[in-house]
């Protein structure tokens, strides 16, 4: 069809949320990683923060990568 774009529309916040807390390691209390510049696209930094603190996650951000720890436990960086 003339005119219809074959690009899929983006993942809306919401949906990319649900995702990334849904993901077996997330939801096994494990660790996940994410592009930061794919962060701020897709949700937006203050949104993602409010989710991260909202679950009682922490996340560090390092060479252009969030790394979110799910779980409650503390967080040490050794070095």
């Amino acid at each position: 069809m003339l005119g219809m774009s074959t690009v899929p529309l983006p993942i809306s916040p919401d949906r990319w949320i649900i995702q990334l807390f849904s993901a077996k390691s997330a939801a096994e209390g494990g660790i996940i990683r994410r592009k930061v510049e794919d962060v701020e696209r897709l949700v937006g930094r203050r949104r993602f923060l409010l989710e991260v603190d909202r679950r009682g996650f922490h996340v560090v951000e390092n060479a252009g990568q969030f790394v979110i720890f799910c779980n409650q436990d503390p967080v040490t960086v050794l070095r």
